[in-house]
């Protein structure tokens, strides 16, 4: 009868983590090109996937480091890491980008995945 009423509690608790992810999990997924501490992107370009790339299968993570001016346009971007037949067009869009308007200039770190897919 006690094993049975342990059986009861862990089944309740697994319940209780799993609802508590699912409830918060969504809260706490960070959107790859908008840190938590940085500004809003308030227009974003997708970058179009190089057909080289798709045909090599090629997939990446591309950083950049992107300077924005107080009014929210982007000034020059910063290559920070990535394959570069993915850089150049993660650069292209991100120089089309707008972001939230502030009283100073900022670097806002930006990271795209890139997947044939």
């Amino acid at each position: 009868m006690k094993s049975g009423c342990m059986i009861g509690r862990t089944k309740k608790g697994i319940l209780t983590c799993v609802v508590l992810a699912a409830v918060f999990a969504p809260a706490l997924a960070q959107d790859s090109d908008t840190p938590e501490h940085g500004r809003k992107v308030v227009y974003r370009v997708i970058p179009p996937y190089p057909q080289l790339a798709k045909q090599m299968q090629l997939r990446g993570t591309v950083r950049l480091m992107a300077v924005v001016a107080p009014n929210g346009t982007v000034k020059f971007i910063e290559p920070i890491g990535g394959n570069p037949l993915l850089v150049k067009s993660a650069e292209d869009a991100v120089m089309q980008w707008k972001y939230a308007a502030a009283p100073a200039e900022s670097k806002e770190p930006v990271e795209l995945r890139f997947s044939p897919e």
